[in-house]
């Protein structure tokens, strides 16, 4: 096997290595033979894995036995990554490792060989693009476990800013005890000299991303979210679906920028059809559930269960509040969009989120949240059992009023 695979592993463990870790590698252990994580550009699935492998496989990365490797690097790419691991295993490699696994054509025929052919050999793979993760899993059916990677939470925000530990708590403590939580951390915020509601309004600006920490100035960092936006529809959506034309892309791309300039977005889907000229609903709704798989937007519908059943959605949010503020400068930020974005968020992919007639979110088919500002009343939502306000600009909450920024503390 070429030194060259094992210099460039070296180099990319040491570039991605960082201090700080996330909430990934405490809840998953990465323990099957075969791992793939999924996730959006730039959400730090690449670090994830150089982290696990340098406290899990420390002694075999320094021995050779441990290799990390991205998929669309040249070297990589000279043979073909089922040769690689073939030639790894025979020098009795123990965990082989693809970032960027979307961007090799034939991944998922190539990971189901490695798979079947090499019992002993622990793989690891990472994608940045859901749509062709989940194409590809077809292939890998009870093989593969998949995990997806969310971006920083409002608490991980904190700790990497300040430099310091601060508790998950689950929704039921948030629920039951959001006052004591509240006070606990401004306590710990004291002693740093620091606010909670400054810290939020910086993280809802900027702080979804973790390459934040690389950007001074917040335009380089809207410019780098937009540009993974364009790349994600321009090149991923045709690499998935061959089908989809030029001119179906820019239809495309018109939807998220419709969807984008009215979030949160009712859609109704005959006058999309037509604004939109597609020739029936069924087409429209695959364009949704693209965008949707893609990380781009969130629906929200009646039973709860996205796009996914092609479900008509009742309202459609952009993914995350730092997609509406990068793309504010078209359209300009609804401070009402940004906080019901960030409640979707934080809570999509932990609990059974849906729409509710009255208020803003239905939980777990039990909860009723209606988000606002510190002046929000009940009026709406008052004669409903086991309904909340979440709202903005306050630190501290009373009864069934509780700050919207401690929904960042559920991971």
């Amino acid at each position: 096997m070429r030194e060259e695979l094992f210099e460039l592993s070296r180099n990319l463990v040491e570039n991605y290595n960082r201090q700080y870790q996330r909430y990934f590698l405490k809840e998953n252990k990465l323990d099957s033979r075969l791992s793939v994580i999924i996730g959006q550009r730039g959400i730090g699935k690449s670090t994830v894995i150089v982290q696990y492998l340098l406290s899990h496989y420390a002694k075999e990365l320094k021995a050779n036995k441990a290799l990390f490797l991205q998929a669309d690097h040249f070297l990589v790419n000279e043979i073909s990554l089922y040769e690689i691991a073939e030639q790894f295993n025979s020098l009795n490699g123990k965990v082989l490792c693809f970032d960027e696994i979307h961007k090799y054509g034939d991944w998922s025929r190539q990971l189901k060989s490695i798979y079947d052919t090499f019992p002993d050999l622990k793989i690891i793979a990472s994608g940045s693009s859901a749509l062709e993760i989940y194409k590809g899993t077809h292939d890998l059916s009870r093989r593969a476990i998949v995990y997806e990677m969310r971006g920083l939470s409002f608490r991980e925000f904190i700790e990497i800013t300040l430099n310091l530990t601060l508790e998950e708590h689950t929704l039921t403590d948030i629920l039951r005890q959001h006052a004591e939580i509240a006070r606990d951390i401004a306590q710990q915020l004291k002693r740093k000299n620091e606010k909670i509601i400054p810290l939020f309004k910086r993280y809802l600006a900027y702080g979804y991303y973790p390459y934040f920490l690389e950007f001074e100035n917040k335009v380089l960092y809207y410019l780098t979210l937009e540009q993974n936006i364009h790349t994600t529809i321009e090149a991923d959506l045709p690499a998935i679906n061959p089908n989809l034309s030029g001119s179906s892309v820019k239809k495309i791309k018109k939807l998220l920028a419709f969807i984008a300039s009215a979030v949160p977005f009712t859609p109704d889907l005959k006058k999309l059809k037509t604004i939109l000229d597609v020739g029936d609903e069924r087409t429209l709704k695959s364009y949704l559930k693209y965008l949707e798989d893609a990380g781009l937007i969130l629906t929200l519908t009646a039973g709860g269960r996205g796009m996914r059943e092609l479900e008509k959605p009742e309202k459609i949010y952009l993914n995350n509040f730092n997609q509406a503020y990068a793309i504010s400068g078209h359209y300009g930020a609804n401070v009402g969009c940004i906080r019901e974005t960030f409640f979707a968020n934080m809570l999509s992919s932990l609990a059974r989120l849906s729409y509710a007639k009255q208020g803003d979110f239905r939980v777990n088919d039990r909860f009723v949240f209606e988000i606002g500002g510190r002046s929000k009343k009940f009026d709406q939502i008052s004669a409903i059992k086991d309904s909340f306000l979440a709202l903005d600009d306050i630190e501290y909450g009373s009864g069934n009023k509780i700050p919207l920024w401690l929904f960042g503390f559920l991971y």
